[in-house]
């Protein structure tokens, strides 16, 4: 009998609280090291904002707010929401950093203990950038059926930017989600952030 998506999707609060409580405990001097070190780099290097806050669209289209290190130069919103490319002069020295390795993620840590997103699943998107895609790629809005993700299975595997190409990808995990495959896709980011190994985030907005 198949089974539907809020079935599948039980298992991921408890299962992220789990992960979440286990590697605050076991890595407390990594978290430390992190949670301070990172802030103080950005401060050093232009005195600016430490955190960037997004309003992004969350599960059922319900929206909430995300904090991210500050990877732009102060000022960079003030153009409007862009495209970054790669190799972007907006980008700090210390961002640039931060985004190969995806650090600049770290504080959704926030989001995830508030239950606004998971550890995995679909990545959430700005408003407006949400609402664009749902206007030009049908089905876009299916990937809010389930609670966005820190990391996913478009962000593992999928190569380029393409909104239709992740959407693919999203799909897909909403219809095989399980707790082996959320571990799998957990141990990949893991691997892409020791070995800096995120693609460039062209397409992605701060």
């Amino acid at each position: 009998m198949p089974t539907t998506v809020s079935q599948r999707e039980r298992y991921k609060r408890p299962f992220d609280l789990l992960i979440l409580a286990l590697t605050h405990l076991l890595l407390a001097p990594l978290w430390i090291l992190l949670w301070t070190g990172i802030p103080l780099l950005i401060w050093l290097e232009d005195r600016g904002p430490i955190f960037f806050r997004q309003r992004r669209i969350g599960k059922g289209g319900r929206t909430f707010y995300v904090l991210k290190f500050r990877t732009m130069v102060v000022g960079a919103d003030k153009i409007g929401p862009v495209w970054t490319v790669e190799h972007d002069p907006r980008v700090t020295r210390v961002g640039r950093i931060l985004r190969k390795t995806a650090l600049d993620e770290l504080p959704q840590v926030l989001s995830m203990w508030k239950g606004d997103i998971g550890l995995v699943g679909p990545r959430a998107l700005a408003a407006d950038e949400q609402l664009t895609l749902e206007g030009s790629i049908p089905g876009f809005e299916k990937r809010l059926q389930v609670r966005p993700g820190f990391t996913g299975l478009a962000q593992v595997y999928n190569k380029t930017d393409a909104p239709a190409s992740k959407l693919r990808y999203d799909l897909d995990y909403i219809e095989r989600m399980n707790p082996w495959l959320d571990v799998n896709l957990l141990t990949l980011s893991v691997f892409n952030t020791l070995l800096v190994r995120w693609d460039s985030r062209s397409g992605k907005r701060e």
